[in-house]
């Protein structure tokens, strides 16, 4: 339908269907074909019904040219908002308790473009046919409860797979733009943090600083104590100020990357967890617990980014240097698990 998606359940009034006024699709408009060159049926039929049952409709009429059925369906009063509608190619269901509508179609139709209209207390849908050809009946004809079924539950199945198939693709376009404006801000963070260098390269302040204050592994300690008392931000100062006496210590840009995650500065983070891991080559037994917390930190970055295929792989890479870790494997699960769809961000 027009702005709502055909091939699975909408609610029409709740899901941007167009309501036309007296300039609505009218059955009988000169326009179409007469019932000789076209087709033109009221179909009234009478059964007895089961009070437990829906109430079969049987007061409608349609309409045909040779590409487009034109239906007109009645709603007999009950609101808008609680009438469901269901089509995929073969089959229409319209659900307005205590009263149901089905069809099940004489020939596919394409039902990502047909629509729908509501106007007069009146549905009136535009179903647009696969194949130009005129239709002897609106419904398939013989048809038993049996074929019935078999149809319905064809029908709920394609839905599901393109419903599937359109979150898929939403998400695969969200994931796209988000690694877009990641590979951005690493970009920018780069040349910022070349400026940063550049204008820092003799450090004047340092003559102002005790003989302690000069060592960097004192400020990786002194930084290490500050995040200790969650004080992130002083923690960063003296992880900078280390990094600008020597950088080429893997441990400053690791530890600053946990201050950045805990500030949610989650590009920073992954900056400085990639350079750690850059400053950690050859991987050694030695470094191996510093490879793996590298992992784990950029990994969980990329995540509260919502990048879960990124994330997945920092993590699995941290399991392979510390394949016993059961946090880690507990947490490369629960991505796997997002991943999959089978459990809700948190």
């Amino acid at each position: 339908m027009e702005s709502a998606r055909w091939g699975r359940r909408s609610t029409l009034g709740t899901q941007g269907f167009r309501r036309p006024g007296p300039e609505g699709l009218a059955l009988g408009n000169a326009s179409f074909p007469s019932n000789q060159a076209g087709e033109s049926s009221s179909q009234p039929r009478s059964a007895p019904v089961d009070p437990g049952m829906p109430l079969q409709v049987s007061d409608y009429s349609w309409q045909q040219t040779k590409t487009a059925v034109f239906l007109s369906l009645p709603l007999k009063g009950v609101c808008v908002r609680d009438t469901d509608v269901f089509c995929t190619e073969n089959y229409l269901k319209v659900n307005f308790p205590p009263f149901l509508f089905e069809a099940f179609l004489y020939a596919p139709i394409d039902d990502e473009s047909s629509k729908a209209k509501i106007g007069n207390d009146t549905i009136v849908f535009t179903l647009y046919k696969k194949e130009a050809a005129m239709w002897e009946t609106l419904s398939v004809t013989g048809v038993d409860k049996e074929m019935m079924q078999r149809i319905r539950e064809k029908s709920i199945l394609q839905a599901q797979e393109r419903a599937k198939e359109a979150t898929e693709a939403k998400a695969a376009a969200k994931r796209e733009d988000q690694k877009y404006a990641l590979s951005v801000m690493m970009k920018w963070l780069h040349k910022q943090a070349e400026a940063r260098r550049a204008m820092n390269a003799d450090i004047p302040e340092l003559c102002d600083l005790k003989e302690e204050e000069k060592n960097p592994e004192w400020l990786k300690d002194k930084g290490n104590k500050l995040f200790a008392t969650e004080n992130y931000l002083a923690a960063i100062n003296a992880y900078n100020l280390a990094i600008r006496l020597n950088n080429k210590m893997p441990l400053l840009y690791l530890n600053r990357a946990a201050c950045h995650l805990k500030l949610k500065n989650l590009h920073k983070a992954i900056e400085d967890s990639s350079k750690a891991l850059e400053l950690l080559m050859p991987p050694v037994t030695d470094n191996a617990n510093a490879r793996m917390k590298a992992h784990v930190r950029r990994g969980t970055a990329f995540c509260q980014l919502e990048l879960y295929v990124e994330g997945l792989q920092d993590y699995e890479a941290a399991l392979k240097i510390d394949p016993s870790n059961k946090i880690v494997q507990i947490d490369a699960e629960k991505i796997r698990n997002v991943i999959q769809g089978t459990e809700l961000k948190s």
